[in-house]
């Protein structure tokens, strides 16, 4: 590490164990109210204001913030943003405590700033400029960066002209029909994994099965489908790789592979660099796909650069211009802008900047060439692999622009999670949230609302304009539009004074969920359900009115979809390539709200009348911490696999399904039903591969008896202590956000004055994946958090030593749970879900043959016949907390690996 000069402008650092100032050449403890008022008269060096104002419990807290400094002269860059990344960021020295946090605040910011006037500054192109319009925004740090950055001797191009240009393809034959030997298979993951690398013959065996996928299809709808069974460390990436590019090599073709979490897709990213080169014929045959709403729209943000945005709001535009101009795909989601950029700024703005409510106009941006959205869509359809989450691979299925870019071989990584997602893509939710959406889609911006927003008029002007019967559509929909619930919904709602059918439907669906509940008002902070039966007249009567509604919205919409399409097939002289290119995205999103408000129509037709069994439909009240954001009808297939056989595995040719939970202990019904195989009448391929860690020597589960249900005092001191006795390192598991911020409250000061930083989602204002970047980069860091961190969050050994799960994770008792238990045989349904969340939770623990950890649950009542749900091997006690303390303390047990379960449990 190498010495620099520190910035002498006084800085700030607050945590849990307590508060450091340095101004001048020293640093002194405060207290909270001199920090407050220190931080008050001048501005402050600190490193994540949101943070530091969260621990000083001043939420108007402002300075300096050091992660704004460095996004704007590192962007699209990563940092862990703790004192330790930063350091490291910027080759300085680790700060020895907290009280040497503030002289390192000094050091980074002389680094940062002088950084700026070095000649090798890669990011140094569009700084002064930016720099010019953030000076005007009186940016805090804009005065500091001013005198560092000189005027370039040139004007800087403006970012939409330096932004490169997709080009158009022609259309990929299809893919060659080939078989894949396994002798071939075998080779290329040898050649992945390594010259040198030890042979796993799991893995080997896996790579085989999954080439199976790729064999050429006998039958319409009957696509190979291959259930893959592999316990953690088997190396089921490079395992399924291996055959996809050499298929994709050998084919021509596209193989997409779908995850569920994000930190899996960046994953697969680095490791798809083994197996693809970084370009092919001057193109990345590597492609990551989202969904819209995850990139950078880039006609929001030149909104907002001229205005759209104001206050803080337009630094954090300017700061994403920076970002834009160096990002690798233009993701701000789980992509290279840093998550905590957001939170900076309270999360205003990040959403805005996307599109979220599928306004776009296609051909008809300026910026269209260099869209962020189209260049990934065409990037994907030359790519031979696509990296992409299961909702968008459901929804590309579904509804896909183009049919020859929907995927025929996928691989379904966490493949566990294909039901849940398959469940949120096939269902219908008519509820204020959502109707308002559609309003503002079809009629744009109303009274004093602002920005770019424009209705179908506007965006389908010179249709109007050529096509009468097109124009006629419009104003028919715009008209019927007026009957959406309008900007005040809920309060009318929530008064008793709805206006319009739909209000109407929503203020006798919230009367009626409030009449049927039963908890007695004990449960405030939670929503409210009720099922769709037994319905009075005057319900019925408002439902009616309202599908009359939804009806003369719909068939305008129709209409103007077969315009567009005869427009197209026979279009006028001023229909371009950029003008068809238009109105074929107008057409689709046309056609898929006419789909959405179809459901919403079939929902409302069956009240009154007998319930359909493929569906489950209840009414809810949405509210959280006592406080109502919406309320609406829903329906959810009760198996939502038989849509996604028709949609995504009847069109497909090969389709895996991979993780290591996929299977309940060694039964394959469930998960052979849950794949949606059986709809095709299709009995697919099973293997498994156990996991090759020796889990008796690694790992021991605890179950704590001692500590009684309901007690938070309790419950938070066993959490203090387990994380204490292990030093950190520890992941704690919570069922419901109101006790995990009850014990966080109770235990994080004392653990910090312990030198145990404590972070737990729901509390602290960061990002879920910036807190999993903190807690991995810090041995003794710990992490409290819900079901995001229970699956899909890979920690090494060093930092993750111990899982804590406050009780067993039991369903939800809802309306759909509850029809689902009855198919699916009660008991045995709910037993099935606890295992799977049981193992998946286990499975953070141990990632390497060098772990070693400890699972604990604290509960007295953990039924044996969920044992199975731990890896065959592995230790499991029933023991008080004092004995629990002990072992976490003393290290793994080493029980021996032949005592027999019931011994173990005993």
């Amino acid at each position: 590490m190498t010495e620099r000069p520190a910035l002498s402008l006084p800085a700030i650092h607050a945590s849990h164990g307590g508060c450091w100032l340095r101004d001048g050449f020293s640093t002194r403890g405060v207290g909270k109210g001199d920090a407050i008022v220190a931080a008050a008269d001048t501005p402050l060096l600190m490193l994540n204001a949101p943070l530091v104002a969260s621990r000083l419990g001043y939420p108007d807290l402002s300075g300096l913030d050091l992660l704004e400094l460095y996004a704007f002269i590192h962007p699209a860059r990563f940092i862990v943003p703790t004192p330790k990344g930063l350091a490291h960021a910027l080759g300085l020295d680790e700060p020895a405590g907290d009280d040497k946090v503030p002289l390192l605040l000094q050091e980074a910011a002389e680094a940062l700033l002088a950084t700026c006037e070095r000649d090798d500054w890669s990011e140094r192109e569009g700084a002064w400029t930016a720099l010019q319009s953030l000076v005007r925004m009186r940016w805090p740090w804009a005065t500091l960066l001013d005198p560092r950055i000189k005027k370039p001797e040139r004007a800087e191009r403006w970012l939409f002209s330096r932004l490169p240009e997709w080009e158009e393809a022609a259309d990929r034959p299809q893919p060659a029909q080939v078989v894949l030997g396994e002798t071939a298979i075998t080779a290329r993951l040898a050649a992945l994994t390594g010259e040198g690398a030890e042979a796993r013959p799991a893995q080997q065996d896996y790579a085989r099965e999954a080439g199976r996928m790729f064999a050429p299809r006998s039958g319409q709808r009957q696509p190979h489908v291959v259930l893959a069974q592999a316990g953690t460390g088997t190396g089921k990436t490079f395992g399924y790789l291996a055959p996809a590019s050499l298929w994709a090599e050998s084919s021509g073709g596209t193989v997409w592979v779908s995850t569920y979490t994000k930190a899996l897709q960046r994953q697969l990213r680095r490791e798809s660099r083994r197996a693809f080169p970084a370009e092919r014929d001057g193109k990345p045959p590597v492609v990551v796909r989202k969904g819209r709403e995850n990139y950078l729209c880039l006609l929001n943000l030149e909104d907002a650069l001229q205005g759209g945005f104001t206050g803080r709001a337009a630094i954090l535009a300017q700061l994403i211009a920076r970002w834009a101009a160096y990002s690798q795909d233009g993701d701000m989601i789980g992509g290279d802008l840093p998550g905590w950029l957001g939170t900076l700024f309270r999360k205003r703005g990040i959403a805005a900047l996307t599109d979220q409510r599928g306004e776009c106009v296609y051909a008809g941006c300026p910026h269209y060439r260099k869209c962020f959205i189209e260049r990934a869509a065409r990037a994907s359809a030359d790519a031979e692999l696509v990296i992409a989450n299961h909702a968008l691979v459901m929804v590309n299925a579904a509804r896909g622009r183009d049919a020859a870019q929907r995927p025929t071989r996928v691989v379904f990584d966490e493949g566990h999670h294909v039901f849940e997602a398959a469940d949120s893509t096939f269902s219908a939710a008519l509820t204020g949230a959502e109707t308002i959406e559609l309003r503002r889609w079809v009629i744009g911006p109303e009274g004093k609302s602002r920005g770019r927003r424009r209705g179908l008029s506007a965006r389908l002007a010179d249709v109007a304009s050529y096509d009468e019967e097109g124009a006629r559509a419009i104003t028919q929909a715009r008209e019927a539009a007026e009957a959406l619930p309008g900007d005040g919904w809920l309060a009318r709602v929530v008064e008793g004074m709805p206006s319009g059918p739909l209000e109407e439907l929503l203020s006798a669906a919230r009367a009626l969920s409030y009449a049927r509940d039963e908890s007695g008002g004990q449960e405030a902070g939670y929503g409210l359900e009720t099922e769709i039966v037994q319905l009075d007249g005057p319900f019925i009567e408002v439902a009616g009115r309202a599908q009359e509604a939804l009806e003369a919205l719909r068939k305008p919409l129709v209409r103007l979809g077969l315009r567009l399409e005869a427009l197209i097939e026979d279009g006028p002289d001023w229909l371009d390539g950029p003008a068809r290119a238009r109105i074929e995205g107008a057409r689709s999103a046309i056609g898929w709200r006419s789909d959405l408000i179809a459901g919403w129509v079939a929902l409302l037709a069956r009240l009154g009348g007998p319930g359909d069994p493929d569906y489950v439909d209840w009414i809810a009240v949405e509210r959280s911490d006592g406080r109502e954001w919406d309320v609406g009808l829903h329906r959810h297939f009760l198996d939502p696999m038989k849509p996604f056989a028709e949609t995504v595995l009847a069109p497909a040719h090969g389709v895996m399904m991979t993780s290591a939970t996929l299977r309940d202990g060694d039964d394959w019904d469930s998960a052979i039903t849950r794949s949606g195989a059986p709809h095709l009448d299709i009995m697919p391929r099973l293997f498994s591969a156990e996991s090759p860690f020796d889990y008796a020597n690694q790992a021991e589960v605890l179950i704590v008896t001692d500590v009684p249900k309901g007690d938070i005092p309790a419950l938070a001191a066993a959490y203090g202590r387990l994380i204490e006795a292990s030093g950190g390192g520890a992941l704690g598991l919570f069922t419901a956000i109101r006790r995990l911020r009850a014990v966080y409250g109770r235990i994080a000061d004392r653990l910090a004055r312990g030198g145990l930083p404590l972070f737990a989602q729901h509390v602290d204002p960061i990002d879920t994946g910036t807190l999993v970047d903190i807690f991995r980069d810090d041995p003794r860091a710990s992490l409290l958090g819900t079901d995001a961190l229970r699956d899909g969050v890979d920690v090494p050994g060093h930092s993750l030593r111990l899982v804590v799960m406050e009780q067993v994770p039991w369903p939800k008792p809802s309306i759909l749970h509850r029809a689902r238990r009855l198919e699916g045989g009660g008991q045995a349904h709910d037993d099935r879900i606890i295992r799977a969340r049981l193992a998946q939770a286990f499975g953070r623990l141990i990632r390497s043959t060098g772990d070693k950890g400890h699972f604990i649950v604290l509960s007295a009542a953990f039924p044996s016949r969920l044992l199975s749900a731990f890896p065959a091997g592995t230790p499991i006690r029933r023991v008080t907390l004092d004995v629990a303390l002990q072992s976490v303390s003393g290290g793994v047990s080493g029980l021996d690996a032949a005592t027999t379960r019931d011994e173990r449990i005993l």
